[in-house]
């Protein structure tokens, strides 16, 4: 696979290039992956943090592509994705198109687009169809975008590579995220290019991957309960056991959107002094 360097160019085919950003972390990986699609006229997917370095990264590539930046296309506007959009449009003159942020989320950047996507609205070019492809769950503005030249999905913070998402209410939904998977799997993709991690070669093992292991999750947050209530902290080691404790304080964001989904299905029942089935 091309290597993950930040600030580094690195050309995945034709009309691909990526450019990571210099943000590793507990919860970006190795950074986040910011892709330029094109050579002529260029969208940036995912510019990513506001930082300068990065900014100069992907307008150094354009350039070294011998092309402009056009659009800045967003899967989602949480803080390590998109707030690099608006220094690029200031640089360029690129139109941000995406959704605007929803209320309710508070690693939502403060960044509005001048196009608001709707599922399956396109950005057609001489050189690459991008269709937009609606995918709530990890946050209700995400969007995973097809590259329809070669069967690539940009899977933002849908899928990414080595670990599975953090699902955190109110703004992250387990049943939309479950049901964004199931859409993906009606879509011709070959290859899933994430916002974290290198390039995902066998996507349709991997969709179907993760809706099994969410299920699985679900199966075991049933399992865990009891008539007698019991609080989200006291569920979290049980249902994550399997999981190194360092990690709970994430998973137990999971668990909540989990218990969300059973109580919304009326199968789990919420009250003041907590969960029981």
């Amino acid at each position: 696979m091309p290597e993950l360097v930040a600030g580094k160019a690195v050309a995945l085919s034709t009309r691909v290039t990526r450019v990571l950003a210099p943000n590793p972390g507990f919860m970006t990986g190795p950074g986040t992956n910011s892709y330029l699609i094109g050579t002529h006229d260029i969208a940036v997917l995912d510019p990513g943090p506001a930082d300068e370095s990065h900014v100069e990264a992907l307008l150094a590539a354009a350039a070294a592509l011998g092309g402009r930046i056009r659009w800045i296309v967003l899967t989602h506007t949480h803080q390590d994705h998109a707030p690099a959009a608006l220094a690029i449009k200031a640089r360029t003159g690129a139109d941000i198109l995406g959704q605007s942020p929803l209320p309710g989320d508070p690693a939502q950047a403060l960044i509005r687009a001048d196009r608001e996507l709707a599922d399956g609205d396109t950005l057609a070019t001489d050189e690459f169809t991008l269709r937009a492809v609606h995918t709530p769950g990890h946050v209700g503005n995400h969007f995973c975008y097809r590259l329809e030249e070669e069967s690539l999905l940009f899977s933002g913070d849908h899928l990414i590579n080595g670990s599975t998402v953090v699902i955190i209410p109110p703004s992250g939904n387990m049943a939309d995220y479950l049901r964004s998977l199931e859409k993906l799997t009606q879509q011709d993709i070959a290859v899933i290019a994430p916002g974290h991690g290198d390039l995902i070669e066998n996507a349709q093992a991997i969709i179907q991957f993760t809706i099994h292991h969410r299920l699985a999750r679900e199966a075991k947050v049933l399992s865990k309960l009891h008539p007698a209530p019991q609080t989200i902290d006291v569920l979290t080691p049980q249902v994550y056991d399997d999981v190194n404790p360092a990690l709970h304080p994430v998973a137990r964001y999971s668990l909540h959107a989990h218990l969300i989904k059973l109580r919304d299905e009326g199968r789990v029942h919420e009250g003041d002094d907590g969960w029981r089935i």
